[in-house]
């Protein structure tokens, strides 16, 4: 039996992260999404005492669009899920894709010393845990 070594979370993760504010209304933030080819933004935090957010397309399909309601009239942080789950660079893929189910997250940012360094979701996970492809 081959037992196959899956990596880490920081080899598969997207560095380049958008954060934007929860002010924003979801329209723009859909825009931003595009330009910079994002399926997710991360909600900046307020203050210290506040929790970053994550804004996935899903969110915008179930409070937004499935709700009939403008986007231009929403702001993000109405349909934005918040506190969200971190994961750091060194967890191994394996745990990372447990965690996603076991609390049915999609994405999630890659946190090291208090600071987001990425993104991670199962596409990326199983696109780059995976053998050679070619």
């Amino acid at each position: 039996m081959t037992t196959h070594k899956w990596g880490l979370v920081r080899d598969c993760m997207r560095k380049d992260v958008t954060e934007v504010d929860g002010k924003l209304d979801v329209l723009s933030a859909l825009k931003i999404m595009k330009k910079v080819g994002a399926t997710c933004l991360i909600v900046k935090r307020r203050d210290d005492n506040d929790e970053y957010g994550i804004l996935l397309f899903s969110d915008v399909a179930k409070k937004v669009i499935a709700r009939n309601r403008a986007p231009e009239r929403v702001n993000v942080y109405e349909v934005v899920a918040k506190p969200v789950l971190m994961v750091r660079p060194d967890m191994d893929i394996r745990y990372c894709a447990r965690m996603f189910d076991n609390f049915s997250i999609s994405h999630a940012p890659v946190v090291e010393n208090e600071k987001i360094v990425g993104i991670v979701s199962y596409y990326l996970l199983v696109l780059q845990g995976l053998p050679d492809l070619d």
